[in-house]
Order: C-alpha cells, then structure tokens, then sequence
C-alpha cells in the first residue's frame, strides 16, 4: 500500500459494542518511508462512521532488512448499536510514499518476525 491507496478489511456484526479501547496490532514491512493512516469505522448500508483514527510515520529498516516492525496501540472508541448487516470496518491509507508497496502488514508471522494484524474489541 502506497501513497493516495487504501484497503480495508471488514467484518459481520453480531452485536453491539460498549464504548471502550479497541487494541489494535499492526505491525508491519516498511519498504519505503511512508505515512498511513489508520481508521476503525462503523459501516451500516453505504455510511461509514468512524470510531477512531490515527496517523503513524514508518520509516525501513536500516540495511535493507524486511522483517517486521512491531506497533500495537489502544484506541478510544463510542459504542456501536447493532442493527443486522453493520460489518465493522479496518482500513489503512497510505500518503507521502516513493513506493506504491510501501507499508505492508504482517501476512506470515512465521516468516517476518511479526504478529497478524488485529483488534480486540472492548467488553
């Protein structure tokens, strides 16, 4: 993902969700300096709500080493009432990058160093 690109990941509701901290991992390759912004978004229908956001800068590695690079954070977020079909929503966009693969999250832990990008949703 690159500058002026976004991707999204979503999920099918089952409930509601308390107001709380959503904690999120991301880590991820960095092959180019590169800022993301990353979104935790509320889709009912064709309106998106967004719960949280926030902005990181990554730079690679020194020595052209592509393992991955640890980030975990809690984010502050309002309740979420359920209404069937709402899906929740991850998404990351990338800006200001020389490269359109620039920030790439974690696909095999195994293999990178890193963990799976994911949240864990407040109770």
């Amino acid at each position: 993902m690159g500058p002026g690109r976004s991707l999204d990941a979503s999920f099918d509701l089952v409930a509601g969700i308390p107001a709380g901290n959503y904690h999120v991992i991301y880590d991820g390759i960095i092959l180019f300096p590169v800022d993301v912004t990353f979104s935790i978004i509320h889709r009912r229908g064709s309106d998106d709500t967004v719960l949280a956001t926030w902005q990181e800068h990554f730079e690679p590695l020194p020595g052209g080493d592509f393992e991955a690079q640890p980030r975990e954070r809690d984010e502050a977020a309002p309740a979420v009432q359920f209404q069937d079909g709402d899906k929740l929503v991850y998404r990351y966009a990338g800006a200001n990058a020389a490269g359109s693969m620039s920030y790439i999250p974690v696909g095999s832990p195994e293999s990178e160093g890193g963990r799976h990008t994911n949240l864990t949703l407040p109770r």
